[in-house]
């Protein structure tokens, strides 16, 4: 059975719509509602973006027997790359997977694909940020489950808007925040949520990833390859002279804030998950930054990012941060079990601090460790192991093998659920979003969640609603 649709062009008009798009339409997919698929049936999954990301995915969903049915990108060459084998494979990813996907269909228009492959069971995402909600609201508007790299969204508007295209929605979803799948993230999660750190007010993330100081993009143009279809490689972006580092890998085109949403974006999307999903943070009431340099078209050198969140049921009031930049570290202050356990402040993480102790794990927030006050030895112990955790109850599921992709493959046989869906995905992209609202004002704001605003400062509108190009999403 081919899944009931909304008309390609009437959805892809609804979900360019920003923070207006209505609730998600209910469509009724043949293979990708929970429970749908038998176990033993092969999922038929399509793969748009073939950069770096994809060479880690594509093979993780032939690991697990499933079929490449066709693939997307406007660069011939990535597919063709993809294709060839040894090769043309980037040294260290791993066996030769190009069996897998040399029958697969070619495809320059991902709209096309939705439209041509009606056997599809899933969609896995990896363009580039600026294109992550249009092509997820997409996918999802075709009847597909879709995997989609983090963040979910390039703007504050996008967030909302995918948010409230999943109310309702029976879809499979998955964002690509990989530390998740980890049982010392959720094991993490367990212990911040029974107590046992008592109240958290404070969370510092961090990664030492700098780039060059913030300047205007480049107004000379390199020569486009022959094989690159440069605008629509820009999408609903501007369209810039086209450079060559452009095409070197998300720390390249990430910086420029046309494309993608730099180091807070990147790392901050993966650093953020655990505060928000531990401490059940929802909306900030404050957004602070403080940079080495005011923001131009491109990322600056070195940021703090500050959001403060009112108290919520059983937690208390908490600030969040975000560092990067060379020296980007917490507070020493209060990094001494960190400094006791490791000789030194490793060069990412997320430190919780509560009343009753520390937790503290790495950016993708995994390999967690802890100390409690009260705790004889000066060291942190693992999350896993600690004395003081062991009573706890398991209170989430764990992802078998801690694989996350073979858990949105196994949620869309209807095997398990997915742990990092897109509800979760839209609140994380919509914090991630309004710091970057603060770097391109300069300042800080108080922040109006039910309306979209920064109070008192309409200027924000601008970033806060993103202007999109519709050549390629309607």
């Amino acid at each position: 059975m081919t899944p009931s649709r909304l008309p390609r062009r009437s959805f892809l008009k609804l979900a360019a719509a920003g923070a207006g798009a209505v609730a998600f339409p209910q469509i009724v997919p043949s293979g990708t509602l929970f429970g749908a698929n038998p176990p033993s049936r092969k999922l038929n999954v399509a793969v748009i973006g073939l950069g770096n990301r994809a060479w880690t995915d594509v093979p993780a969903i032939l690991e697990e027997g499933h079929n490449i049915t066709a693939v997307c990108d406007v660069d011939s060459s990535q597919i063709a790359r993809m294709k060839t084998g040894p090769s043309a494979r980037k040294k260290g990813k791993g066996a030769d997977f190009s069996a897998g996907v040399r029958k697969a269909a070619e495809y320059s228009d991902y709209r096309r694909l939705l439209e041509k492959e009606r056997n599809l069971d899933a969609v896995v995402i990896a363009a580039g940020q600026r294109w992550h909600m249009p092509m997820s609201a997409a996918a999802l508007g075709a009847g597909r489950a879709v995997f989609c790299e983090k963040p979910l969204a390039h703007s504050v508007a996008e967030a909302r808007a995918i948010a409230k295209l999943m109310v309702g929605s029976k879809l499979v979803t998955q964002i690509g925040t990989q530390g998740g799948a980890t049982d010392a993230f959720r094991r993490s999660m367990e212990i911040m949520q029974a107590g046992l750190l008592g109240q958290i007010r404070e969370v510092h993330c961090w990664m030492d990833r700098t780039f060059p100081p913030s300047e205007h993009v480049a107004r000379a143009a390199d020569p486009i390859p022959s094989t690159l279809n440069w605008d629509a490689w820009c999408g609903p972006s501007p369209v810039h002279p086209f450079k060559d580092h452009y095409l070197w890998g998300c720390l390249q085109w990430g910086r420029w804030l046309d494309y993608g949403d730099g180091h807070l974006a990147d790392m901050g999307a993966h650093a953020h998950n655990l505060p928000l999903r531990a401490l059940e943070l929802g909306a900030p009431i404050r957004v602070a930054v403080k940079s080495a340099e005011p923001a131009k078209d491109s990322y600056p050198s070195a940021n703090s990012f500050r959001w403060d969140f009112a108290a919520r049921g059983k937690f208390a009031p908490v600030s969040v941060w975000w560092h990067d930049g060379p020296d980007a570290a917490p507070p020493r202050d209060l990094a001494g079990d960190v400094i006791a356990t490791y000789g030194r402040i490793p060069t990412n993480g997320s430190l919780f601090v509560g009343d009753k102790g520390i937790l503290f794990a790495d950016a993708w927030g995994q390999k967690g460790v802890m100390r409690l006050k009260t705790d004889s030895s000066p060291k942190c112990r693992g999350v896993l192991d600690h004395e003081a955790a062991k009573p706890l109850a398991k209170i989430y599921p764990r992802a078998s093998g801690q694989n996350h992709m073979k858990e949105f493959l196994d949620a869309c046989r209807g095997e398990t659920k997915t742990f990092q869906d897109f509800t979760i995905a839209a609140r994380a992209a919509e914090l991630g979003m309004t710091g970057i609202v603060a770097l391109r004002l300069g300042r800080d704001f108080e922040w109006d969640s039910a309306n979209l605003k920064a109070k008192g400062q309409p200027e924000a509108d601008r970033w806060i609603h993103l202007p999109q190009r519709k050549k390629w999403i309607a």
